[in-house]
């Protein structure tokens, strides 16, 4: 060989075999530093794997084991985890060799002499992965198990997360009923003293009228919200993997359900505590594989094949030294010419890869802006109900007030229907940011990946990396 030239080759020969590190997927500009949201300081960062456990309520542990089991979304998911399970054994297979075996017997069925054969073969072929072209292909094919199996962690957590939020649905309607039917008392009780004050002369029939119709505008919105609580009800058995017929769910009143504290680490540990943002790093990482592979595609394909067998005319002398025979070889094959085909997958190659750099990043930074909004809505929800339930309590008093100078003749109807108005429109109004406070906890537990961490065997991106200022 040409002294020269056996540089270039050795070259040419490691730029074949070396896999090219994942790029970097976030730049500086990407990664904050912090989050902006208001974070209570007496709270532990990051959820526990059973977080749900935190409100305190037995029902809603119930439910989310049931979904847990019989989901249809998780059971997708597990279903693709099984095939590409089964993608990455057929990879691995192309790097081991390729054993076959025969045996054939043929006979003549006129009586003649000497027509009969039989025969045993053993065949052996490996093509040789010098490029690492198999290599590449197997590690796309383990990148992919490992976007399925965070598939299935992200598909998990989005179950429970809205197991939760169904859950609360539910308990809130079933709270605006009761407090819908409270109305109605009071007003029936008004509206018998309305009723003694027109017969005595005292009261106009626009008082009644105007009672009347507060009593219909009430009993005209329970019809919706027993609707709202069937839907939540036939959206909880979706989730449960079960038909809604017979489905009953018990559960305490929303003022019974604790939001527990939990508070975010550093941004750059959230990327590492998110399947979603785990499973987009794993395509990425099979993307450049398929990059690897497809750079590996140029070089030619180098083959290996024995084979070896006995024959014999009689069955009782085939396995005789003399009726062995074997044979191997060797081959190479480089494509010459073929239009344009293996540059083309090249190139659709790293055009999939930048794709899956833009969707890595993505999904990075609606993980930092579903945290900062799940932060600021269960702040200022928390400071909503405190607001609010010191309105019901002024709103209570001014009722209670308005009712018994009405009786005395001292305020009239529309004074006691306006207290009435305001009182039961902030009991419903608390019931409704009551809700949306525990929703933003379950969103807030859910932003922050649930518990879940990728194990440092998984990371394609490295740690110094991602939190680099």
């Amino acid at each position: 060989m040409n002294k020269l030239a056996a540089p270039f080759l050795c070259a040419a020969l490691l730029t074949g075999c070396a896999a090219t590190p994942v790029p970097r997927a976030l730049a500086p500009a990407l990664l904050p530093e912090k989050f902006d949201g208001p974070v209570a300081t007496d709270v532990t960062a990051w959820p526990q794997a059973a977080w749900w456990q935190g409100f305190g309520d037995t029902t809603l542990s119930s439910l989310i084991a049931q979904a847990q089991d019989g989901n249809r979304d998780i059971a997708i998911a597990a279903a693709q985890l099984l095939q590409a399970e089964a993608r990455a054994k057929i990879q691995r297979a192309s790097l081991f060799p390729q054993l076959g075996a025969g045996a054939s017997g043929t006979g003549c069925t006129s009586g003649g002499v000497g027509c009969s054969s039989f025969g045993l073969s053993l065949n052996a072929s490996y093509e040789a992965d010098f490029w690492g072209l198999a290599r590449a292909n197997l590690r796309a094919a383990q990148e992919q198990l490992k976007s399925a199996r965070f598939a299935r962690q992200t598909a998990a957590l989005t179950v429970t997360a809205n197991v939760a939020d169904r859950y609360f649905d539910l308990l809130a309607i079933r709270r605006r009923i009761a407090i819908a039917g409270e109305n109605i008392a009071a007003i029936n009780n008004i509206l018998e003293v309305v009723q003694l004050r027109v017969k005595a002369g005292a009261a106009s029939r626009l008082d009644l009228a105007r009672e009347q119709a507060q009593i219909e505008s009430v009993q005209a919105q329970l019809p919706n919200l027993q609707t709202q609580e069937k839907q939540a009800l036939h959206a909880l058995a979706v989730l449960l993997g079960r038909p809604p017929e017979g489905l009953t769910v018990g559960g305490n009143d929303l003022d019974g359900i604790a939001a527990p504290g939990v508070g975010p680490g550093l941004p750059s540990e959230l990327l590492l505590r998110r399947p979603d943002v785990a499973s987009a790093e794993a395509d990425l990482a099979a993307a450049h594989a398929d990059v690897d592979a497809a750079r590996a595609a140029f070089f030619p394909a180098i083959s290996l094949s024995a084979s070896g067998g006995f024959a014999s005319a009689a069955i009782g002398t085939l396995l005789q030294g003399g009726n062995f025979g074997a044979s191997y070889g060797a081959s190479l094959l480089q494509s010459i010419f073929d239009g344009g085909a293996l540059a083309g997958r090249s190139d659709l190659a790293k055009g999939v890869e930048r794709e899956y750099l833009a969707r890595y990043q993505s999904a990075a930074l609606n993980a930092y802006a579903d945290v900062e909004s799940a932060l600021t809505e269960y702040a200022n929800t928390a400071e909503s109900e405190t607001h609010l339930r010191r309105l019901i309590a002024a709103a209570r008093e001014a009722f209670q007030i308005s009712q018994l100078q009405y009786r005395q003749g001292a305020a009239d109807l529309l004074t006691v229907l306006q207290a009435q108005q305001t009182l039961f429109s902030a009991e419903d109004q608390l019931v409704q940011v009551m809700l949306a406070n525990r929703q933003a906890a379950v969103h807030l537990f859910a932003a922050l990946g649930g518990g879940w961490q990728e194990a440092p065997e998984d990371r394609t991106q490295p740690v110094q990396d991602i939190a680099a200022p």
